[in-house]
């Protein structure tokens, strides 16, 4: 195991903040993964999964069974890690601008397009280092101002050489679930099934440029610019949510090590003796046709059905109860499909947010990602 420091600037004289990322197997060997944890700092789930990763990727790595090179970031945002207002750890939005931490990530899309535009050919291997050369000059030229631009300018560095990242959060409170693009399912669902995922999202573009699609899309991309040409996909990633925020026990830790482990093991960037496929818990379904319940009035939110399970359409999954007159509103499913996550919140105002079910039928289009 190798330790790699990163120094990010921390926005005031004489402070600094570090991003530390921890190699294993041989630099540059494929596949390569990186894995990243806690990008919203105040989502520990993902925290004490790497824990428990680290530990074992490194008694793999004496036992000669990393084959590929696996790259891991247990802490990925310690601006966040070090925000709190009156006790109160503040992890998902920088308090600097109000900004989500993954969200604004740089888009290099159109700019990599013509960087490689007249100089791809017809060999794959020569097109992948083409294009890996050309984001690697893209992202050195990008700008960066504030802390939280230092920081996504890193973690985009670490995982964009990559063959496959994976970005663990989690909900307030949720089923195990994942998001990824349309054309990564096949990729990731071995991890989906390895994790018992309730709900499978899939979206070629979130619309709110978050991590893991700023390090995958321009490949995707590239290939529908120029369909002559092979160009691999060559970076997939997925946003793999485990559970919600309360659910921090070394027991789930441990499973949740063991099935992104069995996972690494599937795409042959670790040997050993691999467990079996578990049968998948859901299909693949896309992000446009996962829809949120929003509170319609102002109270105390008390829910009628759990997180993880499958409803019908206009279902009653919660009711908001007035504190003053008693009057109570109900909450409806907006369509049939799987209710994975919900707020943590027990008292609520207008125009929140307060779950998601996971339908079959896109309804939704532009911005489909939570603020």
């Amino acid at each position: 195991m190798k330790t790699e420091h990163i120094d990010i600037p921390a926005g005031s004289t004489g402070a600094v903040l570090q991003l530390t990322a921890f190699r294993f197997g041989k630099a540059g060997a494929r596949p390569s993964v990186y894995i990243q944890a806690a990008l919203h700092a105040d989502e520990i789930p993902g925290m004490i999964c790497a824990a428990h990763l680290r530990d074992e990727l490194a008694a793999r790595e004496v036992a000669g069974e990393i084959s590929g090179e696996v790259i891991l970031v247990p802490v990925a945002n310690p601006i966040g890690l070090s925000q709190d207002v009156l006790g109160n750890p503040i992890g998902r939005f920088d308090l600097a601008d109000g900004g989500n931490f993954n969200r604004g990530f740089p888009s290099f899309s159109t700019a990599l397009a013509e960087a490689v535009r007249g100089r791809l050919g017809l060999d794959v291997g020569e097109n992948v280092t083409l294009v890996r050369m050309a984001l690697g000059r893209l992202l050195t030229e990008c700008p960066a101002a504030t802390s939280a631009e230092h920081l996504k300018k890193a973690l985009v560095g670490l995982a964009m050489p990559c063959d496959l990242v994976l970005d663990l959060h989690c909900d307030a409170e949720a089923a195990m679930h994942l998001y990824t693009h349309s054309a990564s399912a096949m990729t990731f669902a071995p991890l989906a099934a390895r994790l018992g995922c309730k709900a499978f999202l899939v979206a070629e573009n979130s619309g709110g440029d978050p991590f893991d699609e700023a390090v995958s899309r321009p490949w995707f991309e590239l290939s529908t610019q120029f369909p002559d040409v092979p160009i691999p996909f060559a970076c997939q990633s997925t946003t793999v949510e485990l559970r919600g925020q309360g659910d921090v026990c070394d027991e789930m830790a441990r499973a949740d090590a063991e099935a992104i482990l069995g996972f690494l093991q599937d795409v042959g960037a670790l040997t050993g003796k691999k467990s079996p496929l578990p049968a998948s818990l859901c299909n693949p379904t896309p992000l446009s046709a996962s829809l949120p319940l929003i509170a319609p009035v102002c109270g105390i939110l008390t829910y009628r059905r759990d997180v993880g399970t499958r409803v019908v359409e206009s279902e009653k999954l919660a009711e908001i109860t007035d504190p003053l007159t008693g009057q109570r509103t109900e909450i409806l499913s907006p369509c049939a499909g799987m209710f994975f996550a919900r707020t943590a919140l027990r008292f609520v105002k207008p125009g929140r947010r307060i779950g998601k079910v996971a339908g079959v039928t896109p309804a939704r289009s532009g911005y489909l990602l939570s603020p």
